[in-house]
């Protein structure tokens, strides 16, 4: 079988960190927290049979849309060997060791890699892995990492990379080495730090918070679409719909169901053109910042913070930067908002 090329490989990474409910579960590379899962990822390793973790997993298994559980090696192996989401699958879709991927810690994957390097930071190639002792994660450009870790959101997040510099609204961690993974074709992947390098998941138009699966959204649309990569689609009404599946960079990337009594008769994907997310927060907005919200990667917030009226400056899915005449206060979540103008 064909290797997965480093674009695939990064935007599905950036697709589970920003599109679906992910949980630090040790061993688990993409299960959702559903049913018998929950009792085998209670039982499976020392870590998760700690009081605490073993509340977090249970915990899991109350929520919808399903939190899907991953380790950091697991994160990287749940991908090459085929995870897809699908909450009715033991894995989430994956299989086990496949695809000339093995089972292998993060410690003897990065011995896997090649072109291992302590330097070269800037010049990274999208798609390699960045690692320190026991840990590992995946470059994505603009100087960002994809990593699953229970330090600062306790889940698979983008972290910035130390090595080339902090980020506004990130948690910053330096790595050790980093290289290309034997599993990966690199062929053309984009280089250096800058945001070439940096692949998202698409979404709806620019400046507008985009969807997630399990949002209702009102579908403008009249047409949908087989696949997500159709030629040609079918007439429907539009109206009030559910997001039931995302399919990053893909020419119809949302699959929308109707919602009962809401006028639509959507079945299938459509344009991310043609959705319109609950809340309308665009840039330019002015919101208030909820009472106990935390910024975006968790950290606290002034009191004076929520009693004070921003200016939405940027959106990047559920990611929304706010501040007051042109200058950066925060990054939220675009849930811990609320549009008073």
């Amino acid at each position: 079988m064909s290797k997965m090329t480093a674009k695939a490989f990064v935007d599905k990474a950036v697709d589970i960190a920003k599109n679906y409910k992910t949980l630090y579960v040790m061993g688990c590379f993409g299960a959702p927290l559903t049913g018998s899962n929950v009792s085998r990822y209670c039982n499976n390793h020392s870590y998760n049979k700690n009081a605490t973790r073993t509340a977090m997993i249970k915990a899991a298994a109350n929520q919808s849309p399903p939190v899907f559980g991953f380790d950091c090696v697991c994160l990287i192996k749940g991908i090459l060997w085929g995870w897809d989401g699908d909450a009715s699958r033991t894995y989430g879709g994956a299989g086990y060791a496949i695809n000339g991927v093995p089972d292998i810690g993060a410690d003897t994957m990065i011995t896997k890699c090649t072109g291992v390097s302590t330097t070269g930071w800037d010049d990274m190639v999208i798609g390699e892995a960045v690692w320190m002792s026991g840990h590992i994660g995946i470059y994505i450009g603009d100087g960002l990492a994809v990593e699953c870790s229970p330090k600062w959101e306790n889940k698979v997040q983008i972290t910035a990379v130390g090595n080339i510099g902090s980020k506004a609204g990130y948690n910053t961690r330096r790595w050790t080495k980093h290289g290309k993974l034997p599993y990966v074709d690199y062929t053309g992947a984009s280089t250096g730090g800058g945001s070439q390098g940096t692949t998202q998941p698409s979404k709806p138009s620019e400046g507008t918070v985009g969807a997630c699966v399990g949002d209702t959204v009102t579908f403008t649309g009249n047409k949908h679409y087989v696949s997500s990569n159709a030629l040609n689609g079918s007439a429907c009404k539009p109206g009030k719909a559910k997001v039931t599946a995302m399919a990053g960079n893909a020419k119809h990337p949302y699959h929308l169901i109707k919602v009962p009594g809401g006028g639509s008769t959507v079945y299938g994907w459509v344009d991310a053109a043609d959705i319109q997310v609950e809340g309308g927060i665009t840039v330019g907005s002015k919101v208030k910042v909820n009472k106990g919200a935390k910024t975006y990667t968790g950290g606290g917030l002034a009191s004076f913070v929520y009693t004070n009226t921003y200016t939405v400056i940027q959106v990047d899915g559920d990611r929304v930067v706010i501040g007051q005449n042109g200058v950066v206060t925060a990054a939220v979540n675009s849930k811990d908002l609320t549009l008073v103008g």
